[in-house]
C-alpha cells in the first residue's frame, strides 16, 4: 500500500497531532523503518523505483509519467506486477498508478482503478474495491496486490484555522498558513488511514491475514515548500512499515533504507531468486530476525519535475551531500504547492537563486540542513570522500549526466520533422 505527499508525517513516527490508528497498529505489529529515504522527491520517479528494484535514471522515469511530460518505464525493464504475475501470482491493481501512461504493459492481471490522474478515486473507494476483490477470491491462490490511495495529494480540504494547531514541521514558518494547511493535509491523512484499516480488515476475514506480507509506504516527502522536490531529507524521507507473517517479536529499525530495496524483498519473502538486474537489497532479514549487513548510504537523484532541475546526492547516518548540476531557484516549489497559503505568504523565501553547487551538511549537528559546509577547511576529507562516492555511484550505474544534459521527452518530440 502507498499513498501520496506524507513523507513520515504519521503518529507513529511521534507527530501527536495525527490521527492514525490504523497504520499506528500496522506499525505496532511489525518492522517500522525511522531511517527510510526514496529514490527521488517525486511522485513518478520514486513509484518507479519501487516497482522496478532500480534508480529512475535506470528505470527511464527521470519525470512525471503523465500525459505533457510522458515519462515511461523503458522497454524491457520489468514491473513488479509482471515479476509476480511469472512467480505464478496473481498481481492485481488498487486505484491509481503514475509510472506509466500504459498501465496495461505493467503485468498486472487485473487493473481496478479508475484512471491516472490525482482525485479520481476517494481511498474507502478504493479499499471496496479491495474489500469486493478479496472475498469474491477467496483465500486460495497467490495474489500480488498493489493499493495506492491517493487522499493525501493536494489540493487538501480547506479549514478554517483553530485553537489547536498542528504539529508543524520545522522547515516551514511557524503561523496561521502553516497552520491552515497542515491541518488539512492531517485531515487528508485521517481518511487515508481510514482506508487502510479497511485492507487490513479485508485480509482478516479472507483468511489470508496470517499469510500476507503487509508493506505500506509513502512515494516521498511531505507536499510543502523545501519539502517535496528537494533532496534535503524533508523531501526524500519516508515512511516504510512491515509485517511478516510469523516474524519475531515488533521493533523499529534504524538502518538506512532506500524504496529500490522494497521489491528484492517482496521477490525473496517469495521465496524467488532476486533478478540479477536489480539494484535494491532485500531487507528481508531484518525482518525475519536474521544477519543483516548494514548499507553506509543511500542515495537520491533529481532530474525533471516542472522543468529540468538535475541533482544528485548521498545520505549517510550523518551527513548528506547534494551535487546540483544546473542553475535554479534555490529550492522548487511545484505549481499545487506555490497555490499553498505558506507559499504565499512569502514567495520570496524560496525564489531566491541557487548559488551552491555543492552542498555538504551535517544531519546531527544540523538536522534542518540549513548550514552549507562545503568548501569548509574541517569537513574538507570528508567532501572529497562524499564526493567520490557520489561520483563512483553515477559511474556504476551509468548516468546519463555524466554523458551531458539529459533531454526529456517533450524534447525528443518536439525534435521531430
Amino acid at each position: 500500500m502507498t499513498c501520496h505527499d506524507i513523507g513520515r508525517h504519521l503518529h507513529c513516527y511521534g507527530v501527536e497531532t495525527v490521527r492514525s490508528p490504523h497504520l499506528d497498529t500496522l506499525a505496532a505489529s511489525g518492522v517500522l523503518f525511522t531511517r527510510a529515504f526514496c529514490t527521488a522527491p517525486q511522485c513518478s520517479p520514486s513509484r518507479a523505483s519501487i516497482a522496478t528494484g532500480l534508480y529512475p535514471h535506470n528505470n527511464g522515469v527521470l519525470g512525471l509519467a503523465h500525459d505533457g511530460f510522458d515519462w515511461e518505464i523503458s522497454p524491457g525493464v520489468p514491473h513488479a506486477a509482471g515479476i509476480f504475475h511469472n512467480l505464478g501470482f496473481e498481481s492485481h491493481l488498487f486505484g491509481n498508478q503514475h509510472v506509466s501512461l500504459h498501465p496495461e504493459r505493467l503485468g498486472f492481471d487485473g487493473l481496478h482503478s479508475p484512471g491516472l490522474e490525482h482525485g479520481n478515486a476517494t481511498g474507502l473507494t478504493v479499499a471496496s474495491q479491495v474489500e469486493d476483490f478479496l472475498i469474491a477470491h477467496g483465500p486460495d491462490g497467490r495474489l500480488y496486490l498493489e493499493i495506492n490511495f491517493d487522499d493525501t495529494h493536494r489540493p487538501y480540504p480547506e479549514l478554517p484555522v483553530a485553537d489547536d494547531w498542528p504539529v508543524i514541521p520545522p522547515y516551514l514558518p511557524p503561523g496561521p498558513e502553516a497552520a491552515q494547511e497542515m491541518r488539512g493535509a492531517e485531515l487528508a491523512i485521517e481518511e487515508m488511514d481510514a482506508a487502510v484499516g479497511r485492507v487490513l480488515v479485508a485480509l482478516e476475514r479472507a483468511g489470508r491475514a496470517e499469510g500476507a506480507l503487509v508493506i505500506f509506504t509513502t512515494d516521498h516527502g511531505l507536499a510543502m515548500p523545501r519539502a517535496k522536490c528537494t533532496l534535503y531529507d524533508p523531501g526524500i524521507e519516508v515512511a516504510l512499515m512491515v509485517r511478516l507473517p510469523g516474524a519475531p517479536a515488533p521493533s523499529t529499525s534504524a538502518e538506512l533504507i532506500s524504496n529500490i530495496d522494497i521489491l528484492p524483498t517482496m521477490v525473496e519473502a517469495a521465496g524467488a531468486p532476486v533478478p540479477a538486474h536489480v539494484q535494491g537489497r532485500s531487507f528481508l532479514s531484518l525482518l525475519s530476525g536474521g544477519t543483516y549487513e548494514p548499507t553506509s548510504a543511500v542515495f537520491a537523484e533529481k532530474t525533471f519535475h516542472s522543468y529540468y532541475d538535475p541533482m544528485r546526492c548521498v545520505r549517510t547516518t550523518t551527513h548528506k551531500l547534494i551535487r546540483n548540476f544546473e542553475t535554479a531557484f534555490a529550492v522548487e516549489v511545484p505549481g499545487d504547492i506555490q497555490q499553498g497559503a505558506v507559499f504565499r505568504a512569502d514567495p520570496g523565501r524560496y525564489s531566491t537563486d541557487r548559488r551552491a553547487i555543492t552542498e555538504l551538511y551535517d544531519l546531527t549537528a544540523d538536522p534542518g540542513e540549513e548550514h552549507n559546509l562545503s568548501g569548509t577547511m574541517e569537513v574538507r576529507d570528508l567532501e572529497r570522500r562524499l564526493n567520490e562516492e557520489l561520483w563512483d555511484w553515477m559511474a556504476k550505474t551509468d548516468d546519463p549526466l555524466l554523458r551531458g544534459p539529459v533531454s526529456s521527452p517533450r524534447y525528443r518530440a518536439a525534435m521531430q520533422r
